[in-house]
């Protein structure tokens, strides 16, 4: 199991705890079944070798509003989607809402940046600039079986986005192989797959 911060363990339970009952405001009839059905639970990765899976990927999101994030809906898709990219089985380094069946913008990323390479809850992210440094690496996705492929990135973005918990904007340079995992999560809001970038793609 990866490692969670406490900070954002403990920000996780008090915003389930607190919102609760708060009502689902700005959620779809089909959004809240999905996210209620899970409870906190492994949700389904939509991908690419189904049909319905592979059109829901290719649609862009929508930005999750104030109301979404008081909700408890947003509290439980949170929980289910760390549950979900740390599947044992099948597990991953990030993981964007699309990829559990929901349109809307927010990514879970392990910060490989960080000690203990936590995993954290990013809410509406934006890449404001890349850096002009590129690199050429191996991408895959837990939305496309049986793939891997190499991407050339930005080694360098800032990002720009709202706080899981506080709700603030907030703003960070990221480098490294971290800023590699949002560009290739925050594709997928766009509806765009590594495969679109990639220069070579080779089975796995």
């Amino acid at each position: 199991m990866k490692h969670l911060t406490p900070t954002l363990l403990l920000a996780l339970i008090a915003t389930l705890c607190i919102h609760s009952c708060a009502p689902a405001e700005g959620w779809t009839t089909e959004e809240r079944t999905l996210i209620n059905s899970a409870v906190y639970s492994r949700m389904r990765v939509t991908k690419t070798d189904n049909t319905a899976d592979s059109l829901l990927l290719r649609t862009k999101s929508k930005p999750l509003s104030h109301g979404q994030l008081q909700s408890a809906e947003f509290g439980r898709l949170v929980a289910s989607m760390i549950e979900t990219v740390n599947d044992e089985e099948n597990s991953g380094v990030g993981i964007a809402a699309p990829q559990v069946g929901v349109l809307r913008r927010m990514v879970v990323v392990q910060r490989f940046d960080k000690q203990g390479h936590p995993f954290e809850v990013f809410v509406n992210p934006v890449i404001k600039a890349y850096g002009e440094e590129k690199r050429l690496g191996g991408e895959g996705c837990l939305s496309v079986p049986g793939l891997r492929g190499e991407v050339e990135r930005a080694s360098v973005i800032d990002l720009e986005w709202r706080d899981a918990v506080t709700f603030e904007l907030r703003s960070e340079r990221i480098e490294g192989f971290t800023a590699v995992i949002f560009q290739h999560e925050i594709d997928h809001l766009d509806g765009i797959l590594y495969t679109d970038r990639a220069t070579t793609l080779t089975p796995r």
